[in-house]
């Protein structure tokens, strides 16, 4: 997700969507300590996610 698609969401929208990639980046790590998951970028591109909304949701 880009920067400039987070910026139009509202902060309501942009709170919904850091708890549920917070969830999913649990989820990720969870995985990936069981058994090594196929492409472990997913865990990096997740938490730069996660602090993109952050982020954007400080801005607004």
């Amino acid at each position: 997700m880009k920067y400039s698609e987070i910026t139009s969401l509202s902060a309501s929208e942009i709170a919904e969507k850091i708890s549920a990639e917070k969830a999913n980046l649990s989820k990720l790590k969870f995985a990936h300590s069981i058994s090594p998951i196929e492409n472990p970028n997913r865990i990096r591109e997740s938490k730069r996610l996660i602090a993109r909304l952050k982020t954007a949701l400080a801005a607004k």
